[in-house]
């Protein structure tokens, strides 16, 4: 099968073997793929990944132990858990520390023609959401995570930093508490649609009065933090959502001074994204830019590293 491999560097090897899948694991024939903000730091060196890149994706189930599931099109949960350690049995899968993640760490990825996830992981996906919606549940899943880790009242006053992918996802599904929301980020003229969505947008932190609730930071710079510890209020919540590469230098004592908390957020719940998009109360269709076939891959990945590009997809047809 074909693959974007990264080795050392990024290529398009056509001679891969079609993965096999393990006890309990299903194959998936891949129709398409999203290219991630992390995937653009997996080749400058994050997590020292070598391998298929890819994690957001949709698919047609091939072969799966539990035979209702081949010829279902589906998306999967990127975190496969062993289910046995102590962390898997206290509920907590998705940080099993034996565990592989898809395109990620020591999983192959979904720039590929097939990859193989357990069968736990995968989630039908409704007729009614197509391919290109059904490529953005892993984000949005991820963007839930944010409610589940923090409690965001209807009065709170809440800003994004960041106007990529993510960054507009989270904005969306924190507007859904009733919340203000202020999706700060360096295009804002370009994403005016989430005007009607009852989403402020600015391009200027000094137009954001610094008491502000709760932050999401998900620019994937050091900058982006800055910024939030500028903005935010005596006893407020940063939430991280950016994947770094790399050691931030960070003076610690505001925090403790201000009492701020700072929380990780990282994967989240498929069945609630999944539910949204179905019920078309988040928009994602706004969000791609561009779509290459897999044998174009480079210049998928050259695209998707420009300023102000948000999602590109790959098909693997």
């Amino acid at each position: 099968m074909r693959g974007l491999v990264l080795h050392q560097s990024l290529g398009l090897d056509t001679e891969l073997p079609i993965p096999s899948p393990g006890p309990q694991e299903a194959r998936i024939k891949v129709i398409q793929a999203g290219i991630c903000s992390t995937d653009i730091q997996l080749i400058k060196g994050y997590m020292a990944f070598q391998g298929v890149l890819g994690h957001e994706f949709v698919g047609i189930v091939e072969d799966a132990p539990d035979t209702s599931f081949v010829g279902k099109r589906v998306v999967g949960e990127i975190n496969a858990a062993c289910r046995t350690c102590e962390t898997c049995l206290s509920g907590r899968p998705t940080h099993c520390p034996h565990r592989t993640t898809l395109g990620i760490q020591g999983r192959d990825g979904a720039f590929a023609d097939y990859l193989t996830l357990p069968v736990e992981n995968l989630f039908v996906v409704p007729d009614s959401i197509t391919d290109d919606q059904a490529v953005f549940i892993e984000p949005l899943a991820a963007a839930c995570e944010i409610t589940q880790l923090v409690s965001i009242r209807p009065t709170d006053r809440v800003v994004v930093i960041g106007d990529g992918k993510l960054g507009v996802l989270c904005a969306q599904i924190l507007g859904l508490s009733g919340c203000a929301v202020t999706l700060l980020g360096r295009h804002p003229d370009n994403s005016t649609w989430l005007n009607d969505m009852g989403i402020t947008l600015t391009s200027n932190p000094g137009e954001i009065p610094r008491s502000v609730d709760v932050i999401v930071e998900a620019t994937g710079s050091p900058e982006g933090l800055s910024t939030a510890l500028q903005l935010i209020r005596p006893r407020g919540i940063i939430v991280l959502k950016s994947t770094y590469h790399g050691k931030l230098s960070l003076d610690m004592a505001e925090f403790v001074i201000q009492e701020i908390s700072l929380i990780g957020a990282r994967c989240g719940p498929f069945a609630p994204a999944i539910r949204l998009l179905e019920a078309a109360h988040i928009r994602v269709d706004p969000l791609i830019h561009a779509h290459y076939p897999l044998t174009e891959g480079m210049k998928a990945m050259e695209k998707a590293a420009e300023r102000g590009v948000l999602k590109v997809m790959l098909h693997m047809a």
